[in-house]
């Protein structure tokens, strides 16, 4: 276990229960990431540090995170800019989209991960 997965022991009942309840979002854009199909392997639930990512492609150190309406409320942002900041240090990338993006512009999303994929390391 490396120095990014600090508190994997803690996390993994956490992240089972993700993974057997994901949102319609997340089962929907896990369809098309599982398998390699888009040419890279990611996983889901993944944990970092003191945080669950949603997918995460470790080889190219690329986060996916679905936003749901409760990523809106302005304690919620703030979290989540403090939390970006802290992956970005470790060298990741992260991008966001919303519950409603992945379910209305699957397409889109997916060229836009593809695009991420294909572009250098940051």
């Amino acid at each position: 276990m490396n120095e990014e997965n600090v508190n994997y022991p803690l996390t993994l009942g956490t992240r089972r229960d993700l993974r057997k309840n994901p949102t319609k979002a997340e089962a929907v854009l896990w369809s098309q990431l599982r398998n390699r199909k888009l040419g890279y392997k990611f996983q889901r639930q993944f944990p970092i540090k003191y945080f669950i990512c949603d997918f995460c492609c470790r080889s190219k150190k690329l986060i996916i995170e679905i936003d749901g309406e409760i990523h809106n409320q302005p304690n919620n942002q703030e979290y989540d800019q403090e939390r970006e900041r802290i992956l970005i240090h470790l060298g990741y990338k992260i991008i966001r989209f919303s519950n409603n993006d992945v379910l209305n512009n699957l397409n889109s999303i997916l060229k836009t991960i593809q695009t991420q994929l294909v572009s250098p390391l940051p």
